[in-house]
């Protein structure tokens, strides 16, 4: 009898495993389709970058796209397929169009521009800079702290000088470059601005601008990201560079030097701050970090990926991000207070108290609480997507 019914169930088997194989075989052959489909996109792509260049318009353009996803959201709807899931992938595949359109290079806005130095121009993002001026049609030198020699004649000609140096030696670059011609831009890159400004400013007597990309080295695009601009002065004499960047697909903002270092004390110093002492804290503990990813929720995962993402960057970086302004220590401190606030309302036991506390954070987080909700649970499906589960 088990010989007969052992024999049944193999065939019932064979037969699973056959049609499985037929309705596998069949998505590979969609997946084939996907494919070459998405080559042809990018091609088109390709076609659609040379137009843009051609013609000097960005790479991004925000109205285009919006109307586009809303389309495709209706259409597959209609279809039967998930709105978000037709959204997220055509949004993966835009992340990769504006990669590829990069290659096509960008119209020159201002090809009357005398040459372009960097200094610091073979650092990460002086690089990144160098690269994108380049990819414009400009003439760019790179002055590195080995070429000083030459400095005077480097700049003796120059159109527009970019300090993209350590946060440390900013102002001592700066305070270097007072024989610039009177109509040279000068710019810097710097995470802090209020007094790199002011070092322009008193150093050089033409057009000066205080830029900050809020994103790093190692992006493949400039379409989206954010670079905050601090005027300085004669703003007509340095639109051109602010034209030249909404074309690389750069969203700009404008604030003033104390406005920007005093969000930045909270974007930038807190961030990284809690980050460091959460990954010194974890090391201390002598955390099993495998153990942890492996029994993580993808949101501690997360989590988890931007700490340890700050440990595989430059220490002197961050030291010099936080320890930049006086402002920077006393949010720090602010911190640590509120922390201790909280940590004595656990001791007590009080839960009522904290309940009470978060309903006040919430309140002040008002609509922009839903809204990141929303936000993370699109992170968070993609976190899981990518998730590679491993053994204890």
């Amino acid at each position: 009898m088990s010989s007969g019914h052992d024999r049944s169930f193999f065939l019932d088997d064979e037969a699973m495993n056959e049609e499985l194989n037929v309705l596998r075989d069949q998505i590979d052959g969609v997946d084939q389709q996907l494919v070459a489909l998405l080559a042809r996109r990018l091609a088109l792509v390709a076609e659609v970058g040379e137009v843009k260049s051609r013609h000097g318009l960005p790479i991004y353009a925000p109205d285009r796209e919006a109307a586009m996803l809303a389309k495709r959201r209706e259409e597959a709807t209609a279809s039967g397929v998930p709105a978000d899931l037709i959204e997220d992938v055509l949004r993966r595949v835009m992340r990769e169009s504006y990669s590829s359109e990069n290659d096509s290079g960008f119209k020159c806005v201002n090809p009357a521009l005398r040459s372009i130095v960097v200094i610091g121009g073979a650092g990460q993002l002086g690089r990144l800079f160098v690269h994108m001026f380049r990819l414009s049609g400009y003439r760019v030198d790179v002055l590195e702290r080995g070429d000083w020699a030459q400095a005077d004649e480097m700049l003796a000609d120059a159109g527009m000088v970019v300090v993209a140096v350590p946060i440390d030696t900013t102002c001592e670059v700066i305070d270097k470059l007072a024989m610039l011609p009177a109509d040279c831009v000068l710019v810097d890159l710097t995470s802090v601005k209020s007094q790199p400004l002011a070092h322009m400013l008193a150093v050089h007597q033409g057009p000066v601008l205080g830029l900050h990309p809020m994103f790093g080295p190692d992006v493949s695009s400039l379409a989206k990201q954010v670079v905050v601009y601090c005027s300085g002065r004669d703003e007509a004499a340095y639109q051109w560079l602010l034209d030249q960047m909404r074309i690389w697909g750069v969203r700009l903002h404008s604030v003033t030097a104390e406005e920007h270092d005093e969000a930045m004390s909270l974007i930038q110093a807190l961030r990284h701050f809690t980050s460091f002492v959460y990954g010194v804290h974890l090391s201390e503990e002598q955390a099993d970090l495998k153990r942890l990813l492996a029994l993580s929720s993808p949101i501690y995962r997360l989590e988890l990926a931007m700490v340890g993402r700050l440990f595989a960057q430059d220490p002197a970086l961050y030291a010099d991000i936080i320890l930049s302004s006086p402002r920077n220590v006393q949010m720090i401190r602010r911190y640590h207070q509120r922390m201790g606030e909280a940590i004595n309302m656990l001791e007590a036991a009080d839960r009522d108290g904290f309940i009470q506390t978060f309903h006040r954070a919430a309140e002040f987080f008002g609509d922009y609480a839903g809204q990141f909700l929303r936000e993370s649970k699109m992170l968070l499906a993609q976190a899981h997507d990518s998730r590679h589960h491993e053994s204890l």
